[in-house]
């Protein structure tokens, strides 16, 4: 079909991309070349089209993945059934745009920033006036770059509009339709920032518990306190570990619909976010916890860090890293009360977590497996056919956790602790099964990602729990 209609033209970042390519880019960028981080201020001194083309250039951004927009796809399909002609014109790099078109299969011609030439704001506009004339084009966009497009345009469509943009390009008096199609909601916040997750920082207190100190208020004050600005300083880390994990996650069949993946949040909220977080954890403990503490919690962000941008992709490097990680957090604990460590608790974390980390990765190969794939899973250093090792590593590392707990009732330390030393014991059978079922459930393939927020949620496990408490409380 042909129509006499003027040609329908599209604008990509934010529009029919709930993203940014250039925050894209540069995320990658990043992400594969940490040691370069001032590369792209060198291109930027060129100008932004530089910037723009060194990042395309330099960095991989898998389009087939990207958060497309599906009412803007719906607007494009009718207009091209109707013999419209589409153009895409984006302020993205033009290699960066031909490879989004080529995906889509919906445009018949491309506009794009080249080496020389950013094309945004008025230099967009001056570009579509001149080869479709004023008013000779309808256009759909999101953001304030856009209003001077409008301005020329016959018709203005506007997409999940940034603040401001609705009520200008209304005032220029030719907005056709305005799609709200992708509204953030505080639920988004929430998940991203894995707040659920802060249950993890409850291992904050087990050096109070160990001590026998829960009664002791000022004590239970000053855990809480730390329990905050862990929680804080631990989303943030969520929050960049989900920006640098933009491309993993999007081929993943569940945290593809994390927020940032999804386009549900902006990478540009998630960048002032994670600092302003950071900076507020920090503060917050160097100002009302011992220094320990704060130092404790520099030594987590650096391990996360370094566990995001590399470990996490080394085979064994990342599950003793995850079972550092936890373990830092009993430190933490310590530190934050001036509370002493003992061997014992930091012999039975390091197992301990490690087995959890192994149920994780065992889970995740599993349903690789189970998919038919035999590659190295995308992201991480193991093979589907790794599964038998990693249970034989799991199932063992769980029941040296159980070793350590039986040595533990031998210390001398314990007999002043407990009037009945000796009851510990019946804790041992009761840990023995629940590490015996977790790794059961894995290998059935009924384990969730996460062994430690299962734990907290399922029944069995809670009952083990409560078990395990009281017979400490009887020992006691």
């Amino acid at each position: 079909m042909t129509s006499n209609a003027p040609p329908l033209v599209v604008d990509l970042d934010g529009t029919l991309l709930r993203s940014d390519l250039l925050l894209e880019t540069g995320i990658a960028f990043l992400r594969s070349n940490p040691l370069q981080l001032l590369k792209p201020f060198i291109w930027l001194l060129k100008g932004k089209a530089s910037l723009k083309e060194g990042l395309a250039k330099d960095s991989h951004v898998d389009v087939t993945v990207l958060p497309y927009d599906p009412a803007v796809i719906t607007l494009i399909e009718q207009a091209r059934a109707s013999g419209r002609s589409i153009v895409l014109a984006t302020a993205s790099h033009i290699s960066l745009a031909n490879r989004v078109a080529d995906h889509l299969q919906l445009f018949d011609k491309v506009v794009a920033t080249n080496g020389s030439l950013n094309l945004s704001s008025h230099r967009k506009r001056d570009l579509l006036v001149e080869q479709y004339g004023n008013e000779g084009f309808d256009y759909i966009g999101n953001s304030l770059d856009d209003i001077a497009v409008w301005a020329s345009a016959r018709k203005a469509y506007i997409v999940n509009p940034e603040r401001g943009v609705e009520q200008r390009a209304a005032a220029q008096g030719n907005v056709e339709e305005v799609i709200h199609s992708n509204t953030t909601r505080p639920r988004d916040w929430i998940k991203a920032l894995r707040l659920h997750q802060w249950m993890k920082n409850i291992l904050i207190f087990v050096p109070l518990l160990t001590a026998h100190q829960l009664t002791n208020i000022p004590f239970v004050l000053q855990g809480l306190l730390a329990f905050l600005f862990f929680g804080l300083c631990a989303s943030s880390v969520y929050l960049l570990n989900d920006l640098l994990d933009l491309n993993d996650d999007r081929h993943h069949k569940s945290k593809r619909n994390r927020p940032f993946a999804s386009g549900k949040l902006s990478i540009l909220a998630g960048l002032l976010a994670f600092p302003s977080l950071l900076g507020i954890a920090f503060i917050g403990s160097a100002v009302l916890l011992p220094w320990e503490f704060t130092a404790t919690l520099i030594g987590y962000y650096i391990l996360t860090l370094a566990y995001s941008l590399s470990m996490k992709r080394k085979m064994v490097v990342d599950v003793i890293s995850l079972a550092s990680l936890y373990t830092i957090r009993i430190i933490a604990g310590a530190c934050a009360l001036n509370l002493e460590l003992t061997f014992w608790i930091l012999a039975f974390s390091m197992f301990m977590f490690l087995s959890l980390a192994l149920v994780k990765r065992y889970a995740e190969l599993r349903e690789a497996k189970h998919s038919g794939r035999t590659e190295k899973t995308r992201g991480r250093g193991y093979y589907p056919d790794d599964l038998e090792m990693i249970s034989s590593l799991g199932a063992a590392s769980g029941y040296l956790a159980v070793m350590v707990l039986a040595m533990y009732i031998h210390d001398p330390a314990t007999t002043r602790l407990y009037s009945h030393p000796q009851i510990i014991w019946l804790a041992c059978p009761i840990l023995l099964f629940w590490i015996s079922r977790i790794w059961m459930l894995t290998h059935r393939g009924k384990m969730h990602d996460d062994p430690v927020m299962f734990a907290v949620s399922d029944r069995t496990s809670i009952v083990a729990g409560l078990l395990m408490g009281l017979v400490f409380w009887v020992a006691a």
